[in-house]
């Protein structure tokens, strides 16, 4: 089993910044790709930010150039980097991970989520 622990989440002001984590855990042969969802109240999970093994990027039309992601692949771990942020980045934030247990066995895990919420 694998588990994904988000951190980082909370309350900011407009234009201030965040930096989530997701720590992965557990049987882990390797991690594919790594990325960062959110979902708003009433909204449909939206793709924020991905990253590739090798540390290719992928960002959402609304947050690039605002929001980066990195990895650490030594500590299994994932951060976003969150400035600038706006009322509408509020959401709940999910980290999400490709993993490989063995050679041969592959999955897609989620974190619980982490809450941010930006005040106007």
């Amino acid at each position: 089993q694998v588990q994904l622990v988000e951190s980082g989440g909370g309350l900011v002001q407009a234009g201030g910044s965040l930096t989530l984590s997701c720590a992965a855990s557990g049987s882990i042969f390797s991690i594919n790709d790594m990325g960062w969802y959110r979902q708003a109240p009433g909204k449909q999970r939206e793709l924020v930010a991905s990253i590739g093994s090798g540390g290719d990027t992928n960002y959402n039309a609304a947050v690039k150039g605002r929001f980066t992601i990195f990895r650490d692949n030594a500590k299994n771990t994932a951060y976003l980097q969150m400035n600038s942020l706006k009322p509408e980045d509020t959401a709940v934030y999910y980290c999400t991970a490709d993993v490989r247990s063995t050679v041969y066995r592959r999955q897609d895990y989620w974190g619980q989520g982490t809450q941010v919420t930006v005040s106007s």
